[in-house]
């Protein structure tokens, strides 16, 4: 079972993301706290994150930056999220894929399934159905 990662610290998308993810077959952890999310990334061993870009107390792009410089982090595929079109940001940032919110929970799964799929590292393209 693939485990995905969630780092979203509002609550409602939380629960809301935790349901449909665990209805399509994967483990979901959970990272609510952006000053977490390296430790989070380290200890859950995550085959997939899904990380919001704004995070309370806390940039998703810097975060997924920080990701790109750490070794062994460096190729886990990170989707992002955001209610603004910031594709194009997150893909320069690393991203392995960009979510407008709001996304159908199919459009979810598909990025998902294709970046567990294809294996992409840090260099893949960007995935937007």
């Amino acid at each position: 079972m693939a485990k995905v990662l969630l780092v979203d610290n509002d609550a409602t998308t939380v629960s809301l993301l935790k349901i449909l993810l665990e209805l399509d077959g994967y483990e979901v952890a959970v990272c609510r706290i952006p000053g977490e999310v390296l430790r989070a990334v380290s200890s859950e061993a995550p085959d997939v994150v899904l990380m919001d870009v704004f995070l309370t107390g806390g940039d998703g792009l810097d975060l997924l930056r920080k990701m790109r410089a750490t070794p062994g982090m460096e190729r886990i595929p990170v989707i992002m999220t955001s209610g603004m079109e910031l594709s194009i940001e997150c893909s320069q940032a690393g991203a392995n894929g960009f979510l407008l919110k709001p996304y159908p929970p199919e459009q979810l799964s598909q990025v998902i399934k294709q970046n567990l799929d294809h294996g992409r590292g840090a260099d893949g393209p960007l995935a937007t159905p």
